[in-house]
């Protein structure tokens, strides 16, 4: 595998950890959205990652044409869809609130924060780690270059 796919592959892993990321971000912000524009609590979202294939060497072909050869090699990871959690609401009891219902309840959203925290964790480590390879690529191809002086 040459240089250049490899550093593609670390940076999809970058992309995708940065958008799940943000997609935690969102739930954690909205964890206590009783009221969306759907009408109902907010519902957590969660990001499906999946494989980016290269048929035939086709994808990038002009991009790597030198750096590639068509070896079967994966290209990486993406997220391909933000789906929404199916899980129950949460009902809780405070007559009060604006949105309870006639029995006193209000249905709050699905999200639990320890949970969107250790997922924002397992992503940030994700990130680093994939920012690790990245920087390892490069410096694999600096020492490569030195050799050909």
């Amino acid at each position: 595998m040459s240089f250049l796919p490899s550093m593609d592959i670390a940076a999809s892993g970058i992309t995708a950890q940065k958008r799940r990321m943000d997609t935690i971000t969102e739930n954690i912000v909205n964890r206590e959205t009783t009221r969306t524009d759907d009408g109902g609590p907010y519902r957590r979202k969660l990001s499906v990652f999946r494989e980016i294939q290269h048929n035939n060497g086709f994808t990038r072909a002009l991009r790597y044409a030198s750096a590639r050869q068509d070896d079967g090699t994966k290209g990486g990871v993406m997220v391909s869809e933000i789906i929404e959690d199916a899980s129950d609401f949460i009902p809780v009891y405070d007559p009060n609130h604006p949105d309870a219902g006639e029995d006193g309840y209000v249905m709050m959203p699905n999200v639990n924060t320890t949970t969107e925290i250790v997922d924002a964790m397992a992503a940030t480590r994700s990130y680093t780690a994939n920012i690790t390879v990245f920087e390892a690529i490069k410096q694999m191809a600096l020492k490569a270059m030195e050799i050909g002086r």
